[in-house]
């Protein structure tokens, strides 16, 4: 096996720069913003305006619960797919079913099986099968403990039985990217630890090994041609190979929109790509995708670079970027998607989220995405999904540990809630039912 033999001692410094950079970030000061004061009047004293305040608070809160009709589904069927696909592969993984586990990833990647907003069954099972291990290794680094590295070597110990295997091959050399990754972090390539960087190549160049002996099978399979976008980050001119490789994966499963949003962040700055690069992209994803998601490529390319970084809104075609959304929504009338970009454009994309420091051309841009919040609520909002608005208002990097499911679905729920709550606040002021329990949101007078 090519890890390298001074790997242990690696680690031992790098936790040791990882944790110290996190007592630092703990050791900063926190400073409160001072309350926000919108419902005072002039003339009262400061305890009349907080009991006038809160008053008002209660009863608005009232009217929400009497006013706003928003079915709640817990268990959706895309999230529910995937977490019994990740699950099942989780399971063959523990009970060492490896060819019963190796088959169906095969067979899943040969069909291009895919949930129903298109997260591919192959990938799904793969991240099931090593996420022991790699959560094991996280909460070990998160703790600042020693990780163990007795489960890598076990799956390459698995490798050597199935060396022909290729969707095991996958899980294994997935396994290393994950970590590598975790060793890394996603600062800036010269934020890193010289430590940490080495034993994010090391990991990274066992990933190439194992890969590279299947160079021919990513050729037509998405599952292996994900796997060689994820070693790009790694090349010496890692620009050089950015483009095609996503390419080539994205024409393999165009109705897989992970990739395309990887590539879209891939191509900052802060990576391996420029703001022209972006564009580029963009539009040649939009050109080559138009006959499953009209322009809407052009918008699952920026969705995350918009996210966490202002100057991608420099050169962003606004108008094109808001035609690109509608075409999603209406092309892939679902649910998930609706609560997807709903959550993105409602809270991603509040003008109330935009940093303070944001040049105009950044707030403009963020005000006009955030305008397609309405139409999302008005025509195809019908059921609430939780989870996907907690994980937008988590942000771009929720952590390590995240708070248990159930409280997930509740911050899902309450943010979900506020955020229309305050968009509609003057129809529910004037007594108006909001109901989005059919197809269109329908407006109707309190009985």
């Amino acid at each position: 096996m090519a890890l390298l033999p001074y790997l242990p001692a690696l680690a031992s410094q790098a936790r040791e720069t990882l944790r110290s950079s996190s007592e630092k970030a703990r050791g900063k000061p926190f400073h409160k913003a001072p309350a926000r004061r919108g419902n005072d009047l002039p003339g009262r004293a400061l305890s009349g305006q907080n009991t006038l305040g809160q008053s008002a608070s209660v009863s608005f809160a009232n009217r929400l619960e009497e006013q706003l009709v928003l079915p709640i589904a817990e268990e959706p069927p895309e999230e529910s797919s995937r977490i019994r696909i990740q699950d099942r592969g989780q399971f063959l993984a523990r009970q060492e079913r490896w060819d019963e586990l190796g088959r169906a990833i095969r067979s899943a990647d040969n069909r291009k099986a895919a949930t129903h907003c298109g997260m591919p069954h192959a990938n799904l099972l793969s991240v099931g099968a090593r996420a022991d291990i790699v959560l094991a290794f996280e909460h070990a680094l998160a703790d600042g403990l020693s990780p163990s590295l007795d489960g890598v070597e076990a799956l390459e110990e698995v490798l050597q039985d199935y060396a022909d295997d290729y969707a095991v091959a996958e899980i294994v050399a997935q396994t290393h990217m994950d970590i590598g990754w975790l060793w890394r972090g996603s600062d800036w390539s010269h934020e890193i630890p010289e430590r940490n960087r080495a034993l994010f190549e090391a990991h990274f160049d066992r990933a190439s090994e194992i890969i590279e002996s299947f160079s021919r099978t990513a050729l037509a399979s998405p599952l292996m041609a994900a796997a060689k976008c994820g070693l790009v980050v790694a090349k010496p001119k890692p620009a050089l190979h950015i483009a095609d490789a996503y390419e080539r994966l994205i024409d393999l499963n165009p109705v897989h929109t992970a990739s395309m949003r990887s590539l879209g962040n891939f191509l900052l700055p802060r990576w391996f790509g420029s703001y022209d690069a972006l564009e580029l992209e963009a539009r040649r994803t939009a050109g080559r995708t138009q006959n499953i998601w009209g322009n809407g490529a052009y918008a699952w390319v920026y969705l995350d670079a918009l996210r966490v970084d202002q100057g991608a809104a420099r050169q962003l075609d606004t108008d094109f970027f808001i035609e690109a959304l509608r075409d999603i929504l209406y092309l892939q009338p679902d649910q998930h998607i609706a609560n997807q970009l709903a959550a993105y454009t409602g809270i991603t994309m509040s003008p109330a989220r935009t940093p303070v420091e944001a040049p105009d051309v950044v707030r403009e841009t963020r005000k006009a995405i955030h305008s397609v919040f309405d139409h999302i609520l008005r025509d195809r909002l019908t059921e609430l999904h939780p989870l996907l608005w907690a994980e937008a208002d988590l942000g771009p990097d929720p952590g390590t540990y995240l708070p248990p499911r159930g409280a997930l679905i509740r911050k899902g729920y309450d943010c979900a809630r506020a955020a229309i709550a305050s968009h509609f606040k003057h129809e529910i002021l004037k007594g108006k039912v909001l109901d989005f329990s059919r197809p269109g949101l329908a407006l109707s007078s309190e009985s």
